[in-house]
This record gives structure tokens, sequence and C-alpha cells, in this order.
């Protein structure tokens, strides 16, 4: 297609199919509206026409601090038809990190979601001067004007289009121009802000369509955080492509939304599965008696099938008869909920555990997986239903060159989706970046059919004082498939002599399970910290365990009071836990594993 820029791809599309519909949304009264491709551009333009307005410049950063909805994308394309570039923050980042990834990304607007957001950047207006105005999406203006309204903006930008024209704007944006500022949400110290230009999205678009899974025909969910790399690569696909998307950032309502829009992709985290695997088992197991028997033929019978139809076989006789009584019983009721359309699923940011994926290919939920970082603009492997494989996350995209270093087994690949480096860290760049080649940190192997498997992150791997080396994620994954009652796990053992695990419970399965055994009326820490749920663990980690060499076997382990959140630090907003926050966190717990071992000596 040869695209200039994103905006250059928004106009295209506009020109191509102006009324057919774009976006979907939920509205105040419980009903959903949607705005077609004109319209999208329309409230877009005006956006950009205020942008510029206020005085905002090429490549001028302007950041958006807003829960995934409709308006995040008109805000983000508004600033790419302004040729500004948007700087993303999470809506759950606290005032003080707030502040430092507007001042340190040199950002000179700030559009917020709500007053409450507003009032967060406002308690820390004094520490950035270069702020000209915050743009208040839902809420009202402030008296002194610092804050104006959404629909102030858009005034604005309507006086302004009626002296100039965006597309002089537009048509000097170049594919070297900034697009996006990321700032990854690491594990330790100031995140880092990833460059990413406008050529590295028109790659990731393109290459997603030279796969050819996806068609203006589908149908996307969207509620991943659009501050994410994930979120921001799906809708760019579906400008290029011309898919419309109901979009809703709102966690708790995926499976209900699912239901109502009936889409046929969606993107999610491995957690997000997860979630959905224990409501099911757990809803099963709830029901009993024959229900659950029935439920656990359903399982045995779908594995089975699964595993055939990876070795490019089908079912036949018997099995072919078993599991035909297992999809009316089960696995038809479990896509009714997904919405009944579902084609496929794209998992990323983290490795999705194999049985979990067995379990919907079953039930006809295809989960394929993507492999990306922020700094490679989130999409550079996906796999595709032809070739998927289970525990790969598929192919590299045209034009991605790919190796493995033959010391560290660490995976590394070049493209026009890698960033141009990090903003203001050149010394951290020249780290990442060799010769254009992205040191991914990851370890990995590529099989005879040039599919990409993870199999860990280089630093997370767990040396033992014994010299053994151990895959937490691997376990991690293992131990989410075989307990349909915890929400996280930490497998930590590094230069220690044996490893050990913190645990935390899935909420509405810890309440299930209380329920079943006659301790209703107690709260999530009373659950966690009760003999019997104690024990019940302890029988999923001997299963964990049983298949295990020695030094890899989870010696010890304790369930938490409280689940790993974002608010708290011990998750990434895409849901990842931070490994080094939560062993410091629990260091003096953690030390005990190993001080009471060696007094029992």
């Amino acid at each position: 297609m040869g695209y200039q820029s994103v905006a250059e791809m928004l106009r295209i599309r506009v020109q191509k199919t102006p009324d057919l519909e774009a976006f979907s949304f939920p509205t105040s009264n419980g009903t959903w509206d949607s705005i077609n491709w004109q319209q999208t551009w329309d409230r877009s333009e005006l956006i950009a026409g205020g942008i510029r307005s206020l005085g905002v410049d090429d490549e001028n950063r302007v950041a958006i601090l807003c829960g995934t909805r409709v308006e995040w994308i008109l805000v983000d394309l508004g600033n790419m038809l302004s040729a500004a570039a948007t700087t993303t923050i999470y809506p759950s980042t606290t005032a003080e990190d707030s502040q430092y990834i507007i001042e340190n990304s040199d950002s000179v607007l700030v559009f917020v979601e709500n007053d409450e957001q507003a009032e967060k950047i406002s308690s820390v207006r004094e520490s950035l001067p270069n702020v000209m105005h915050l743009i208040n999406i839902d809420g009202k203006g402030s008296d002194d004007g610092w804050i104006i309204t959404l629909a102030e903006l858009e005034e604005k930008g309507k006086s302004w289009l009626e002296e100039n024209d965006i597309n002089e704007i537009i048509d000097r944006i170049t594919p070297d121009k900034l697009a996006t500022l990321i700032y990854t949400s690491g594990t330790t110290g100031k995140p880092k802000g990833v460059e990413l230009l406008h050529d590295c999205w028109i790659f990731t678009a393109e290459g997603l369509e030279d796969i050819d899974i996806l068609t203006s025909e589908d149908k996307q969910f969207l509620w991943l955080p659009l501050s994410h790399s994930f979120g921001k690569v799906l809708e760019v696909i579906i400008i290029h492509l011309g898919i419309p998307t109901a979009v809703d950032g709102d966690v708790t309502k995926i499976i209900d939304n699912l239901a109502v829009v009936k889409p046929t992709f969606m993107g999610a985290a491995p957690r997000i599965f997860e979630k959905a695997y224990n409501k099911i088992v757990n809803g099963a197991k709830d029901a009993g008696g024959a229900k659950y028997k029935i439920f656990q033929f359903a399982v045995k019978t779908g594995r089975e099938v699964s595993q055939l139809r990876q070795q490019g076989k089908k079912p036949a006789g018997l099995l072919a008869l078993k599991f035909s009584i297992a999809d009316k019983l089960v696995y038809s009721k479990i896509r009714a909920r997904f919405g009944g359309r579902i084609r496929f699923f794209i998992s990323g940011s983290a490795p999705l555990n194999r049985e979990i994926a067995e379990f919907f290919d079953a039930a006809g939920l295809l989960i394929l997986e993507g492999y990306g970082l922020t700094e490679s603009s989130a999409a550079s492997f996906v796999g595709v239903p032809d070739t998927n494989k289970f525990g790969t996350v598929g192919r590299p995209l045209k034009g991605t060159e790919v190796r493995i270093d033959p010391d560290t087994g660490e995976i590394q690949f070049k493209s026009r989706g890698v960033m141009r480096g990090y903003y203001k860290r050149p010394d951290v760049t020249a780290e990442t970046l060799t010769d254009g080649w992205l040191n991914t940190g990851d370890k990995g192997e590529i099989d005879e059919m040039g599919r990409l498997k993870i199999t860990d992150r280089i630093k997370n791997l767990i040396k033992t004082s014994g010299g053994k080396y151990v895959a937490p994620a691997q376990l991690e994954g293992a131990f989410k498939a075989l307990c349909p009652l915890v929400s996280q796990i930490l497998v930590h053992g590094n230069n220690r002599n044996f490893c050990t695990a913190i645990i935390t419970l899935d909420e509405d399965g810890a309440k299930m399970w209380a329920n079943q055994n006659e301790l209703g009326s107690l709260s999530y820490a009373e659950i966690s910290q009760h003999p019997k749920m104690r024990d019940e663990m302890k029988g999923y980690i001997d299963q964990l365990n049983k298949p295990l060499a020695r030094y890899e076997t989870i010696k010890e382990f304790a369930i938490l009071e409280a689940d790993f959140d974002v608010t708290t630090g011990e998750l990434t907003p895409s849901m990842k836990v931070k490994r080094k926050v939560v062993e410091t966190k629990h260091k003096d717990l953690l030390d005990k594993f190993y001080t009471d071992a060696l007094a029992s000596v």
C-alpha cells in the first residue's frame, strides 16, 4: 500500500468505505451506539484542529491518560492527523509516575478521562510547567482555563479548520516521524519511553494483512489497554483492513459483552483465558453429580481431539461419536457464552499454558499466540490457523529477520517495526539494539517450520545453589492449568537450594470452593489461610511435582491473603507479575522457607 503515515492510512480508509461501521461502544443507558468511518474522521479532524489551535507543532507529544474507550481512539487519531505524537499513560498510573512520564516525554497537552484523572494531574501541576492544558473527556473544565473539556477543544478545532486544511499537515508526515511514545512498565526503576514511528505501525498492519487471517468481514471486540502496544496494534490493523470494532475496556464485562457483540476475534492476555477457564471448571464442580461427570468426560474427550487436530488429523469412529456428544452437552454452550461467532482469539504479552489452549480448542475456540515487545510494535510473530502449533507463537511477520544467539539462546530480530530507540536514553538503546537487531531478553528456539517457541525470560531463569537451571514460567503455567483456584503463582529459588512458591487465589473460585466446603461466611483472606485450603493447594502442588525432576519441584509454598494487583505495583497493566517487586515485598516470607528448612535438619 505504501502509506506515508497512520494519518494517511485513516484518510484512505475513509475515502474507501465512509459509510461502513468503524466503532461501536456502550452508552450510559446500557445500549450500544456506533459510528462509521466518515464520522470517525469528522470527530478526529475536529480534535486535530483543536490540538493545532493550542499551538501544538509537528511531533510534539500529547499524552492520553484514559481507559479503553472509543474516545481514546478518536484522540489518538486526532493526535496523528495533527502530526503530534501520542504519549500513552495507563489510567492506574499514580500521580507521581504520571508526572514522570509527562515530564520526561516533554508532553505539552494531556487528555484525561474524567474529573478524577484531572485532579490527579492537577495535584502535580507545579512540576509540569510545559503542559499548556488538560483536556477533560468526560468531566468539567477549570475556572482558570487550564482544564478544558473535549467539547470545548472540538469547538476550537472547528474554528481552526475554517482557516486551515488538515490535509496539508497529513501530507508532510513522513514514515520516519514519531507516532507513539509508550513507556514500558518495567519491574524496577523508572519506565523507559519507547519511540515508535509511523512506519512501525504501517509495517505491523501490512504484515498482519500478509498472513491473511483477518478481513473486513470480521468483527473485533477490543477491551485491551490502548496504552499498551498490543492494544495499539489492534487499533491500527482495523483501520488498514476496515474491520468494525466494538470497544469497551471494562474487564468485568468481557464475557457479557461478547455475548452481545458477537465478534469473530478478540485479543487478550493469557490471564483472561485463565480466568475464563477457572470459572468454567469451578462452575462444573459446583454443579456436581452427573453434570460434573459429563464435564470431565467432555474435557478428556476434547483433549484427545485437540491433540489429533494438532497432528493434522480428524477424530473418527468411537472418538468422533464421543466428541459429538461432548460438543452438544458442553462445548456448544461455552461457544454461546463467547458470542457464538468466534473464529479465533489472539493471545499475547505472556505465555499461554498448552492445556488451557487445548481446552478452548476442543470447544471450537482456537487461541492463536503472538509475540512481540513494546520495542517491536507488539506484533512480530503470529500463529495462523493452518500451521498453528500450541506452545509456539507462529512465524515472523514478512520483513522480519530472526536469529537465536548461539551462546545464550536469546531471541534477536530486526524489522521496520523495531523502535527508533528509548527517548533520551542512548545508553540503554545501545544495550538493546545492536546494528538494528533487537535483543529481546527472551530465550527461545525455532522449529522445523520456522515457528518460534519462547522458553523463558533469560533474566528469569532460576539457577539453584546446586547449579541446576529451572524455568519458572513453565512451572507457573503448568500449575495454572492444574489448579482452578489459583489466580497467580510465583516460583522462587534463584541461588537457593530448592524451589518455593507464592500463590494467590482466584476470588470467584475461592468463594465457590468455600461454599462447597461449608466455609461460605469467610472472607477472601480467611479462606486463603484456612487449613482446608492449605490441604487443597498441597494436593495440586503434589500433582505439579509428580513428573518434575527433583530440583524443579516446589518444596514449600504460601498462600497470600490478597491477590496481586496493578494498583499495589505487583502486576503490570498487562497483568504480568512483576517478579522482582513481589520477591522484594515478600522477602521475609521467602527467607523463612529456607531458614525453617535449615532449622529442621
